[in-house]
């Protein structure tokens, strides 16, 4: 029995998301579920909350709802999933790499110091907000040598420009890091556990 089992037939999950990460995610929870990518305009979003002095967990709540509500109005009858995260570095926050010289800009920055991934997820139903989380993973990054960054920038190649820290940790990005703190899920982009909690609340999901 798959634990596709433990979900109700109604209402359909529908993640607001590209992310191949945060899918494997809830695919290996077994739940049933759609994903449709949202296109907004993150880099406004997120340039607007920082010259109005938001705090970063609201920024990434704001982007979350921003694709939570993007989607929800093509598909309202669906209890929609919003995810978003940024990586904050004492006060400076980092966006997806351009490209590999940029990835390894930010990885330079990175290494040898602790940074938050500060995760933000929503649901969104029947034209409100009807839950809200964030998580702060803090991942502990060793002082890798530029040997090391040279063989990593060329094994992950342009994967590197697809997550905002250079790095997959369900893929060799794991040879980054001295330490971690935090729910796998919610490094990867969604924070599993708070979320099926809610579903069970929500009856989406047996007690």
């Amino acid at each position: 029995m798959s634990a596709g089992a433990f979900q109700a037939g109604d209402p359909p999950l529908v993640l607001a998301s590209a992310s191949s990460a945060r899918r494997a995610v809830m695919e290996a929870a077994g739940l049933r579920f759609e994903a449709l990518a949202a296109a907004v305009d993150e880099a406004a979003i997120k340039e607007s909350a920082r010259a109005e002095g938001i705090p970063a967990a609201d920024a990434a709540m704001m982007l979350a709802e921003a694709k939570a509500r993007r989607i929800a109005a093509r598909r309202p009858e669906a209890l929609v999933i919003g995810c978003d995260q940024i990586l904050v570095l004492e006060d400076r926050w980092f966006d997806k790499p351009a490209s590999p010289a940029e990835a390894r800009a930010h990885l330079e920055a990175l290494r040898g110091r602790t940074h938050r991934l500060v995760t933000a997820v929503l649901c969104w139903r029947g034209g409100q907000r009807v839950w809200q989380h964030v998580a702060t993973p803090r991942l502990t990054m060793r002082p890798v040598s530029d040997a090391f960054l040279d063989a990593y920038l060329a094994l992950e190649a342009e994967a590197v420009t697809s997550t905002v820290g250079a790095y997959r940790l369900e893929g060799p990005g794991i040879h980054l890091f001295d330490a971690l703190e935090g729910e796998q899920a919610s490094i990867l982009g969604l924070p599993l556990l708070p979320l099926l909690g809610f579903l069970r609340q929500h009856g989406v999901l047996l007690r």
